[in-house]
């Protein structure tokens, strides 16, 4: 049975940067039937819930895991150690279960996939991936944004 990493907030967990979930659809069947291995990178890098929102700066997911680009929130703080111990703890967490696959949720500066928010904190798009669907295409894994 072929296991799929899930962004926790789409299987209904509240762990979003707002303290509220996200749940999709596209995620119940991979749930009910036990294949889900359900992870919040920002959570398992020690980010707290509620925590400010975070847009990655200087680039994309593929820039910060080259040290290139930092993730900060809109306080300022520099937030891209927590990312990337969470995008290791994801990747680890695929690997040890088998999943060759990820949905994960739009968007965002750990998760996101072909698209981010650009860094300014206006709402503006960009392409590019967040850091934790960066390192798991880097390790062979399929993203899907949801």
């Amino acid at each position: 049975m072929e296991k799929i990493l899930v962004s926790a907030c789409l299987a209904g967990v509240p762990c979003r940067y707002d303290g509220r979930s996200k749940d999709s659809p596209q995620v119940l069947g991979p749930l009910a039937a036990g294949r889900a291995v359900v992870v919040c990178p920002e959570g398992a890098g020690g980010l707290p819930t509620p925590r400010p929102p975070a847009e990655i700066v200087g680039g994309d997911g593929a820039d910060v895991l080259d040290g290139r680009a930092r993730v900060v929130d809109a306080t300022g703080a520099d937030c891209t150690e927590a990312f990337l111990d969470g995008a290791r703890q994801a990747l680890a967490a695929a690997e040890a279960a088998g999943a060759r696959r990820a949905l994960l949720m739009a968007r965002s500066p750990s998760c996101g996939c072909g698209r981010i928010y650009d860094g300014t904190f206006t709402g503006e798009l960009r392409p590019g991936d967040g850091v934790t669907a960066a390192l798991l295409r880097r390790a062979g894994i399929a993203v899907e944004a949801v």
